[in-house]
């Protein structure tokens, strides 16, 4: 490939169907779409964790979580982590990092570089930070160290209160409901849209490229908050979907009687978060019990969730569009995905934790390549990583990828796939929260998703998952003691045991709850 220009958006916790390329029908992503029809569109690409910190580092890394080390939130990437930024700026792009973060978020004396940066400006001390030259970072609200957080606070604190309170919910471990149901991290929020952090980004990512000289090439991580959790879109959008029209998803099972048997046949985390006696889920109100959700709550989360989605798709556009007008659009490679899902009612849970399910492990990921000089467009059905993204930005920049990534550039059509040995996808998840142990590996492989479980606190080590996609999309049938596909289990539980990733030495600790 020849030397081009990099734009690698990300979303946080976005589910695979929440674009119309993929299927969805309730959140309108025209540009998004386009993207996928001018490239590549992958259906079955997976992350290597499904938690935010460990996700984004191994979008960085290009390593597994066990690897480089962030084996859960709250653990900090180390600074001297390999970087594919550093690696591209060393090879002459000019690199920027437009709100994701590597570091705890929850960091009242500043200990750890990117909140302090947030105090200093967009230019890191030395030149560069992780491989970037230039930072502006943000997390979901108006609460935080982040660049975000402070301009708001310096330039419209009217808006402040408006937005959920993440940061304090967190402290006070609650649920705060709001919105028309009463649904949990749902509030009516009245800041005006182009004060809301989804346009933030946009603007300055665009502000950065306008820096930028014509001829230079350029690496852009632009990474939006949303759809994350609390669902507080600008209030003025709210009404571009009403929650009254939005169906059940197919995954909310529409009786008690149903979901309680689903989540009887899983491992016994399942059931206790479903009841409220056990809490393992990284940002989970501790003090939700899943059972209470309503299906007119799964409605209008999801409703604000789907707005937050076209926001995110109108605000890329605008961007696109910049790019456009620089006359950059056929020297460009953009790549859209996402760290991890979210339930979204599936099972009758909301939010995220050691559940490995395509709710939280099926990712949108297109790459639409440069116009001038691409690989054709095509749909890849073989399974991917988000690990393989690193070494496909040091292909298109011509760069050889560093031995110390795990992955390999993307796939560009099936036989591709075929032919360089595309056929699993393994995802981790390690986690210690409220002194609650869960450790599992999942590998998908031939349309099966076989989940190990390692003794933890409610775990002995003999627990498993086993579903077949192509049978039962929506995983409701654990197939793990079925003694007609034992051989299947132990033939994957095999594959697992191969494929156990190199462990970062010394383990790194648990800085900050989140």
């Amino acid at each position: 490939m020849s030397r081009r220009k990099v734009l690698f958006v990300t979303t946080d916790q976005q589910r695979y169907d929440t674009l119309g390329c993929n299927g969805g029908t309730l959140a309108r992503t025209p540009v998004i779409d386009r993207l996928a029809v001018e490239g590549i569109r992958y259906e079955r690409a997976h992350p290597q964790s499904v938690v935010c910190m460990p996700s984004r580092a191994t979008l960085l890394t290009g390593q597994y979580p066990t690897t480089h080390g962030v084996w859960m939130n709250g653990v900090p990437l180390p600074l001297d982590a390999p970087s594919v930024a550093e690696v591209l700026r060393l090879h002459g792009y000019r690199t920027a990092l437009i709100k994701a973060h590597f570091e705890p978020f929850l960091d009242p004396f500043l200990r750890f570089a990117e909140n302090a940066q947030s105090r200093l400006g967009t230019r890191p001390p030395g030149g560069s930070h992780r491989g970037f030259e230039h930072l502006e970072l943000a997390a979901h609200g108006s609460v935080g160290p982040l660049h975000y957080a402070r301009w708001l606070a310096a330039e419209h604190p009217e808006t402040v209160s408006g937005f959920y309170q993440a940061l304090d919910a967190e402290l006070s471990v609650n649920a705060q409901a709001g919105g028309d149901t009463g649904a949990p991290q749902v509030k009516v929020n009245p800041v005006a849209r182009e004060l809301y952090h989804t346009d933030w980004v946009a603007e300055r990512t665009i502000a950065w490229l306008d820096s930028l000289e014509g001829d230079e090439d350029w690496f852009c991580w632009m990474s939006f908050p949303d759809p994350h959790h609390p669902w507080d879109p600008p209030q003025s959008e709210v009404a571009r979907i009403d929650w009254r029209d939005v169906p059940l998803p197919p995954g909310f099972p529409p009786s008690v009687a149903e979901r309680d048997q689903i989540i009887e046949g899983k491992p016994r985390h399942w059931r206790l978060w479903y009841e409220g006696s056990l809490v393992s889920n990284s940002e989970a109100p501790a003090r939700w019990v899943p059972a209470t959700l309503t299906t007119d709550q799964v409605r209008e989360v999801n409703a604000r969730n789907a707005v937050e989605c076209e926001l995110i798709d109108e605000a890329l556009g605008r961007v696109l569009r910049r790019i456009e007008e620089r006359g950059w659009g056929a020297d460009l490679d953009v790549f859209y995905t996402s760290d991890h899902g979210e339930f979204q009612g599936d099972f009758g849970l909301l939010f995220k934790g050691p559940y490995h399910v395509d709710a939280l492990m099926r990712l949108p990921l297109v790459w639409r390549p440069a116009p001038s000089s691409g690989p054709a467009p095509a749909v890849v059905k073989r399974p991917v990583g988000l690990l393989d993204l690193a070494p496909t930005f040091c292909a298109v920049a011509g760069v050889e990828s560093p031995g110390w990534m795990d992955g390999a550039p993307l796939p560009t059509d099936d036989r591709d796939a075929e032919a360089r040995g595309f056929d699993q996808v393994v995802t981790e998840w390690d986690s210690e929260l409220l002194r609650v142990a869960v450790h599992l590996r999942t590998d998908h492989r031939d349309g099966l998703v076989c989940t190990a479980y390692d003794p933890g606190t409610v775990h002995d080590g003999t627990e498993g998952e086993l579903y077949s996609t192509l049978e039962d999309p929506t995983q409701s049938v654990n197939r793990w003691d079925d003694r007609a596909w034992r051989s299947a289990r132990e033939h994957l539980l095999e594959v697992l045991r191969a494929h156990r990733p190199r462990p970062h030495v010394p383990k790194l600790h648990l800085e900050a709850p989140v």
